[in-house]
């Protein structure tokens, strides 16, 4: 498994129109997924050990988000033969096991990520009412245990969203593992 961060990817940019389904086959459309105040994407699978670090923050998060007007989903881009604890039907156990509570996708080709320009799982995008990337970074400051995190940032960043303030200056990238592309 190769480490690798998060891109820069602009402000403003729109989140991409898509439609994806979750392991048991129901149907989203992007347009259909946000809140009154955006959506939280995160790009993601099940065996990572980042993402597994983050997970029970994501649902955690989604939660008090959803409260705020901010829907989440995510999206897993290792739909891949060598990497079968990703499978949708490994996604369908994980759904049940982790206590997920809104939309995980299956993007088989790969497309919607790439459309983001995701590079690693955990990769998280948070876009405004409008559609407009407002926030693309890490959860906090440390991904491994998050009994030593001693800064939030994907908190801090919704709540200056909501009240309307520009977007944080300082966006640290994510780190995660290298998504398994189908084309390599």
């Amino acid at each position: 498994m190769a480490l690798v961060g998060s891109i820069h990817v602009n402000h403003g940019t729109k989140l991409p129109e898509f439609s994806l389904q979750d392991a048991s086959g129901v149907s989203y459309q992007s347009s259909q997924l946000a809140g009154e105040e955006g959506l939280l994407v995160v790009v993601t699978c099940n065996h990572c050990p980042y993402a597994i670090a983050v997970w029970p923050r994501v649902i955690r998060l989604a939660k008090a988000f959803r409260a705020k007007g901010i829907n989440t989903v995510a999206i897993n881009p290792n739909i891949h033969p060598d990497y079968q604890e990703d499978s949708p039907e490994a996604m369908k156990e994980k759904v049940t096991e982790w206590g997920i509570d809104f939309p995980y996708l299956v993007d088989a080709d790969q497309s919607v990520s790439k459309a983001l320009d995701a590079q690693c799982t955990p990769d998280i995008y948070l876009y405004n009412a409008d559609g407009e990337l407002y926030y693309h970074g890490r959860i906090d400051d440390y991904w491994k245990d998050e009994n030593k995190v001693t800064k939030q940032e994907l908190i801090p960043a919704v709540e200056a969203m909501i009240a309307g303030h520009e977007a944080p200056a300082t966006q640290y990238p994510t780190i995660g593992c290298s998504i398994k592309w189908l084309d390599e």
